[in-house]
């Protein structure tokens, strides 16, 4: 039985936002950027179509995945009840009713893929593929350890892959591989941090009972390493075909990016990481090495 007395108390902040919108997460919204990697990457970001289908690739993924969220917190609402932020979030605090929940979980779904198969047929699927493997995760799967971090993994690397596919762009392996275990390092970190926030007996998580820090730490750590390696080898790749001014700018590029994930690996090792979003829009310094990033990578594929 769970003693709610050692639960830390957390104060939030009133918002001004209504119940309804609140319950779709527009803060993690944010996690949608990543669909504006493949184009990026491409160095064809700024062509109007691939923009404003990445736009559309954007959009349909918050909407997508507003109505997980709002699943998630209808089926989990007891669960959020003993956690120290989530008991604030509007279905947990009887803000809105499940009932209500269920239908805009609908309403959002069906106009994430009429906008998905409208823009293109492969951005279509991989939002219904999306929202599956979502509801699979939340219906059992979030109970099966490594499996849970494989499922919410995904989430993070369909993102990626939709900028791809709204646009028809190619997708490198490295690419793909800088993105998927990307995808593995955050959700780990992210199951590190809840672990060590509240612990695996809080009664949040279920899978948090059979991880162990030391094992979350060696996902999150093997990860990191492929991921700089990815990235860097990726650099190399490309220091004579995107050289300018006899500058090779994919390979200076390699300093901030490592700088920045190593930033983001100390929040996860200080249990800050439970929210990757909070951590990057809240830490100045992780931005500001985000920002030396995107100079030289956006000088070598736009230059």
């Amino acid at each position: 039985m769970t003693n709610i007395e050692n639960v830390p108390v957390v104060v939030e902040k009133k918002s001004l936002l209504p119940a309804w919108l609140r319950a779709m997460r527009p803060k993690q919204w944010v996690k949608n950027v990543l669909v504006l990697a493949a184009p990026l990457a491409a160095g064809r970001l700024f062509e109007p179509v691939v923009l404003m289908q990445s736009a559309w690739a954007f959009v349909s993924f918050s909407l997508v995945s507003a109505s997980i969220y709002l699943i998630n917190d209808s089926r989990d609402v007891e669960a959020d009840r003993l956690h120290p932020k989530k008991r604030f979030r509007p279905i947990a605090a009887g803000e809105l009713s499940i009932p209500t929940a269920y239908a805009l979980a609908a309403l959002t779904l069906v106009a994430s893929l009429a906008i998905g198969f409208w823009v293109a047929p492969l951005l279509g699927v991989t939002l219904a593929s999306y929202w599956v493997l979502q509801v699979l995760y939340s219906l059992f799967l979030k109970h099966q350890p490594i499996i849970d971090l494989a499922m919410v993994a995904a989430g993070f690397l369909l993102r990626a892959v939709a900028g791809g596919v709204a646009a028809s762009l190619p997708l490198s392996q490295w690419f793909l591989l800088v993105a998927s275990f990307g995808s593995l390092f955050m959700v780990a970190g992210k199951r590190y941090s809840e672990l060590k926030e509240v612990g695996a007996e809080a009664g949040t998580r279920a899978s948090l009972e059979r991880y162990t820090k030391s094992y979350l730490r060696e996902v999150w750590s093997i990860s990191i390493s492929i991921v700089i390696m990815s990235y860097s080898l990726w650099a190399f790749e490309q220091r004579y075909t995107n050289m300018l001014w006899g500058i090779p700018w994919t390979t200076i590029s390699i300093a901030p990016f490592t700088l920045a994930v190593l930033r983001y690996a100390m929040k996860v090792d200080q249990g800050k990481a439970g929210e990757p979003e909070d951590v990057v829009l809240s830490d100045p310094t992780l931005q500001v090495l985000a920002v030396l990033w995107v100079i030289p990578v956006a000088i070598a594929v736009f230059g």
